[in-house]
């Protein structure tokens, strides 16, 4: 009380339909929890939309700083910034906010699924993007046009597929990709639910992977594990992101400069899918 801090801290999950239990941030999560312990805060925890339906409650009073995973609407950004809250982001960048950041290298992920197709063999490519954290999808999309692009590949619209964040859209989206004239020989899905559906659709079509069909996911989710053939994918270093988003949101809290955006590195996981 006498120095008129509460040294409370929050993570907050910003993400449609989300829980606390979603596996991307639960590992994010998990690591900001063990940071937390190794200082003098105390962490509250909770899905952006149970913290709006709290506002005003003394929990949310009381917190000096917050991390917010995923996709923070402005207003709630401004909303903290108003009350002299500092903010951090993990896995999101918003234009038109001065606020620290922390990110995987969506592009370095992207070119190294990428090249490794092409290391294989394979020139015809798809991808299958989906439609979740806007920031996520326009980072993955347009790397994967880069990389194809810096090989002299060219990508048309019979290349890439849209679909909603889940496996039943992913698979029709691959079937419809699979059952062109001139079908790919391999796909690249934005995240390892999708490319879980485009395994799905290869079954369904006959295909073997990865003999007839390569498939490389991203996230390196539980879900690589659980498919036949297990799943190659880009490993997403959440630990570590976690980390150094509770070091930034210390470091504001200490009157100390934090890095804009702070990039942590990818790397591929090579299974048996591609």
């Amino acid at each position: 009380m006498a120095r008129q801090r509460t040294d409370k801290i929050a993570f907050l999950i910003c993400k449609k339909d989300a829980t606390i239990l979603d596996e991307f941030y639960a590992r994010i999560c998990e690591s900001i929890m063990r940071r937390t312990i190794q200082s003098d805060r105390q962490l509250v925890i909770s899905t952006a939309a149970d913290w709006a339906q709290a506002a005003g409650t003394a929990q949310n009073k009381q917190v000096e700083g917050v991390i917010l995973g995923g996709s923070a609407q402005a207003d709630m950004v401004s909303e903290f910034q108003n009350k002299n809250i500092a903010v951090v982001l993990v896995n999101n960048r918003m234009p038109g906010f001065d606020i620290p950041c922390v990110v995987s290298d969506e592009y370095g992920g992207v070119r190294l699924a990428a090249e490794h197709l092409l290391e294989r063999g394979h020139q015809n490519i798809a991808m299958i993007a989906g439609r979740f954290s806007p920031y996520i999808v326009g980072e993955r999309y347009n790397a994967f046009l880069r990389v194809m692009e810096a090989h002299g590949i060219k990508t048309g619209a019979c290349h890439v597929g849209m679909c909603d964040p889940n496996i039943e859209s992913a698979t029709q989206t691959a079937l419809d990709l699979l059952k062109q004239k001139n079908r790919p020989s391999a796909v690249f899905g934005a995240n390892d639910v999708i490319a879980a559906g485009v395994l799905k659709a290869a079954r369904r079509l006959g295909l073997k992977v990865p003999e007839d069909l390569a498939v490389v996911g991203f996230d390196d989710s539980t879900v690589c594990g659980m498919v036949e053939p297990e799943l190659t994918s880009v490993h997403i270093n959440c630990r570590r992101i976690g980390e150094l988003g509770v070091d930034c949101l210390h470091a504001l809290l200490n009157g100390e400069e934090c890095p804009p955006v702070t990039v942590v590195p990818a790397e591929l996981r090579v299974r048996s899918s591609s």
